[in-house]
């Protein structure tokens, strides 16, 4: 009876490890991913990719930027396509990717440089993006920017 105990008893923790194991293993591929596809955005913005931008944002995407203003994707995509935007820089360092189930985030620090409607702009900026699981893969929903302390305003 003991061994039978002993036995039931390993088979259960063998199984708890198991799951365990695939959810650690999951959330790692999952960070990896979003990881990935925010930099892929980043990517696109910088080369006015609207098409990219179309297929990584959510149709209900919103920016809040550092001074408050608000854009919304058809406000991206419409500004990509213009190309009144361009970017000599647009690359963010210190990415870190943080899953929780469905929803993930990515906060980094981006430095863009780059000429907006003719007037030059030189900006470091820390952002939070925010990614949910949508049933066709990760999309992007909202991102939120703060200029970095170090940064003259």
């Amino acid at each position: 009876m003991n061994r039978s105990i002993a036995i039931g008893v390993a088979v259960v923790v063998l199984a708890v490890m198991t799951l365990v194991g695939r959810l650690v293993s999951a959330a790692e591929d999952d960070r990896k991913l979003v990881a990935a596809l925010d930099t892929e955005y980043q990517a696109a913005v910088k080369k006015n990719d609207a098409a990219t931008m179309d297929r990584i944002l959510t149709d209900n995407f919103v920016l809040v930027t550092a001074s408050g203003k608000t854009y919304t994707k058809a406000d991206l995509l419409n500004d990509a396509r213009g190309g009144r935007t361009t970017y000599e820089h647009q690359e963010d360092t210190m990415q870190t990717v943080r899953v929780w189930g469905d929803t993930a985030v990515v906060t980094a620090k981006l430095w863009e440089k780059g000429t907006d409607d003719g007037k030059s702009f030189d900006h470091l900026l820390w952002f939070s993006d925010t990614y949910v699981r949508t049933p066709i893969g990760w999309r992007y929903a909202f991102a939120q920017s703060a200029y970095c302390p170090c940064q003259k305003q």
